[in-house]
């Protein structure tokens, strides 16, 4: 692979993407809102080129140069209510299929598509490619059509399509609203995070390590496959928290309990990483102690 696109490039994926193909000096083309607040996020390279379309302006985009792998990682209504518009994730399919176009336009021969653990819903087994899919929400039913349907199109166009159904990933450029990040920033702020009692066992992949997963993804990733993204580890969400609080703020205190489980709370999950282990080569490496360092730090550098 020699050249990338990216949507949906000012997450964690996003960026830590960005900068893995930086290193390896892959050229990148950005897609993104002109409009985004979080453009800033975006790393400044000369592999890396940014040109604004918005996720409504997918589908008659177009440029003059030729890429390899079209990574669609953007996605509208993450968090909230927002999960459950159903308007909204319709939508959602629309552009993603859009992206497919667009891929094929750009000369790419591999679609690569951001799904989620939650097109699953509920499953106390560990996850894998195979597993029934019986999503409880607009947000899973959106993305399991998608990855179905991003599919076909992409074989009736002649591309090669990867599916990627991520779990817990956290990482610098997270969602403030994410569990992770929230946690982080009101711990340093002198703050007590509210939490439900944690007795979930979930499982945490840092941004880096999922980048690297998509890269090499890109190269040897098999056409129709879907992958499971994690770390392959289940901890309880407590432990995570405490190892958060350590970190952010050693004298600091938690809040578990304080707030009850939702009324759909998942309370397993674990990736089966084989696939894409045997298929990549690919391993987890960062500690997530560790990871916590490297958002902490992440902070300072956004405010140099």
């Amino acid at each position: 692979m020699k050249s990338a696109v990216i949507t949906g490039a000012t997450g964690a994926i996003g960026t830590a993407l960005i900068n893995n193909f930086i290193s390896k000096e892959i050229r990148v083309l950005v897609l993104t809102r002109e409009d985004s607040t979080r453009n800033s996020r975006i790393p400044k390279s000369p592999f890396v080129e940014v040109m604004y379309c918005s996720l409504a302006d997918l589908h008659n985009f177009k440029t003059d140069g030729e890429y390899d792998v079209f990574y669609h990682l953007a996605w509208g209504g993450t968090f909230g209510s927002a999960r459950n518009d159903m308007y909204l994730q319709n939508k959602n399919v629309e552009y993603a299929l859009d992206a497919v176009s667009a891929a094929k336009r750009l000369g790419c021969k591999v679609f690569i598509g951001a799904g989620s653990q939650a097109e699953y819903g509920r499953v106390e087994g560990i996850l894998k490619p195979d597993t029934p899919a019986f999503p409880e929400n607009g947000y899973g039913y959106a993305k399991l059509c998608a990855g179905q349907m991003t599919r076909d199109l992409a074989h009736q166009l002649g591309l090669r399509h990867i599916w990627v159904r991520i779990l817990s990933v956290y990482g610098p450029n997270d969602g403030d609203d994410t569990m992770v990040m929230s946690a982080v920033k009101k711990l340093k702020n002198g703050e007590i995070p509210q939490f439900t009692k944690g007795e979930q066992n979930w499982d945490y992949l840092y941004s880096g390590d999922a980048a690297e997963a998509f890269a090499l993804l890109g190269e040897k990733g098999k056409d129709g496959m879907v992958y499971v993204l994690g770390s392959g580890k289940a901890r309880p969400l407590s432990e995570y928290i405490e190892d958060i609080r350590s970190v952010a703020a050693p004298e600091g205190r938690v809040g578990l309990g304080a707030i009850p489980y939702g009324e759909k709370q998942v309370m397993f999950l674990c990736a089966d990483i084989s696939a894409l282990r045997n298929d990549t080569g690919w391993e987890p490496l960062m500690e997530f102690k560790d990871g916590i360092e490297n958002i902490i730090n992440s902070f300072s550098t956004q405010m140099r």
